[in-house]
């Protein structure tokens, strides 16, 4: 086992051995192997896990277990707390993709919080066949033939090359223990009724079934790369990132070959489906405002662009801001935080700078996405007014509108971030010490 997982992250270039690991943990078989494997190919790794509030008790146990992974092996352990039915209704979700969703959303933030260089998952073998396999079933573009690729930006799969048997085979060798799953057997879930009816009928055709699927992903993959070339030039002469969105121009894409393709190609970043692109593509000879959503962005058809923003997930987690920290990140924005005593203090006024009472403030600070019925008093007013008429009154775009955050003192909104300050927590003469927050994209840092 060792030796193959080893081989299969050095031929894949997937990590250095000196990088810092970030690995997701479930608590299952396969997460656990995950975990022995890093510990003995001695990589510098931390665990993460998920609850996702939908198992009550069990997902309790799940988290206390791990947990006590962690302590065995003297790594860091990061965990959250999801409202993920809340998020799914929301977002019009199955439950499982609002799951995926505000995983890989907060794990790649613990990432980069904390310094690390990849998140490994335990995804194997099998799993590239069920992924290719219900990929065919429901309609799928080339990207769907490649199974889960070994690595995706900061996400690595160092166990593609091994097999359920293999894991099952080094559980027992090693001794380790695991928490199982019930919903792992149930059929009403559509991977497994793929894992437990129709792959054992497939692997009577084929016994190799899963090394077949293996090498057919990777050739498919090859294959794409060549598509990969030419959408990069086209995104080359149409995608612009600034700090606050990305900016598509249509005019490059006029004389495009098979559009819908390549502009779910050039959208994939942003996780948009095909059938969302074929709405927009219809959607391109109409007048402008026209939006569009995905499960992390929104786009909006602006004349003769695209404007695409990423959507505030953090609300269905938790930012908090304990006193003393000096920093804090949530979405694409990084906070830097200091406290100053009041008579040593010049008032910053910008609209990226918070300079709040803090005797009036009340720790832990929270930062989220700003929600309906929400309201503050905004700096200069005694009255209260609705975050929503405020954003109106500023005329702040719909899809940017979205992204708007709020600090929160307690259950009153201190800041409409980026916009304006609450009254009641300004800098006053009987201020005696300040904090300052100060706001900054997070991508340029």
């Amino acid at each position: 086992m060792l030796q193959k997982v080893s081989g299969y992250i050095q031929s894949h270039g997937l990590c250095q051995p000196t990088d810092k690991i970030l690995a997701a943990v479930s608590g299952g078989i396969d997460s656990v192997v995950l975990c022995e494997v890093l510990h003995q190919l001695k990589y510098d790794f931390a665990l993460a896990h998920c609850n996702f509030g939908l198992r009550a008790e069990d997902a309790e146990a799940d988290q206390l277990f791990i947990k006590k992974l962690a302590k065995k092996y003297n790594v860091p352990f990061f965990t959250e707390n999801f409202n993920t039915r809340a998020f799914a209704e929301q977002e019009k979700l199955s439950t499982q993709m609002a799951a995926r969703t505000l995983r890989y959303n907060w794990f790649e933030q613990i990432r980069q919080q904390e310094g690390y260089d990849y998140i490994a998952t335990a995804h194997h073998s099998n799993d590239t066949t069920e992924t290719i396999l219900l990929h065919l079933t429901k309609g799928t573009g080339i990207a769907g033939l490649h199974g889960i690729p070994p690595k995706n930006g900061h996400i690595i799969r160092p166990m593609l090359s091994v097999t359920k048997d293999d894991i099952y085979e080094y559980v027992t060798e090693r001794k380790l223990i695991w928490r199982e799953d019930s919903s792992n057997q149930t059929t009403k879930y559509q991977r497994n009724k793929i894992r437990h009816e129709v792959i054992p009928v497939l692997k009577e055709i084929n016994p190799n079934l899963e090394e077949t699927m293996l090498h057919t992903a990777e050739r498919v993959s090859h294959a794409e790369s060549i598509v990969a070339a030419y959408i990069e030039n086209l995104r080359q002469q149409s995608i612009k990132e600034e700090e606050e969105a990305v900016y598509a121009s249509l005019t490059p894409l006029q004389n495009a070959t098979g559009l819908p393709v390549v502009l779910h190609e050039l959208l994939r970043p942003y996780n948009f489906s095909y059938a969302v692109v074929l709405e927009l593509v219809e959607a391109l000879e109409g007048i402008s405002g026209k939006q569009f959503d995905s499960p992390t962005h929104t786009l909006v058809k602006d004349r003769e662009q695209l404007v695409i923003t990423r959507r505030n997930l953090s609300s269905f987690g938790s930012i908090l801001i304990n006193e003393g920290d000096t920093d804090a990140e949530a979405a694409n924005t990084r906070f830097s935080i200091k406290y100053v005593d009041a008579d040593k203090y010049k008032l910053n006024t910008k609209p990226h700078v918070a300079a709040l009472d803090a005797d009036q403030l009340k720790f832990p600070l929270k930062l989220r996405n700003w929600q309906e019925g929400d309201w503050f008093v905004p700096l200069g007013m005694n009255g209260k007014k609705k975050i929503s008429d405020f954003l109106i009154d500023k005329k702040v775009p719909a899809n940017l509108k979205g992204q708007t955050l709020v600090l929160v003192s307690d259950q009153s909104i201190a800041w409409v971030v980026g916009q304006r300050l609450d009254n009641r927590f300004k800098v006053s003469d009987k201020t005696e010490r300040v904090v300052e927050i100060t706001m900054s994209s997070s991508r340029s840092s």
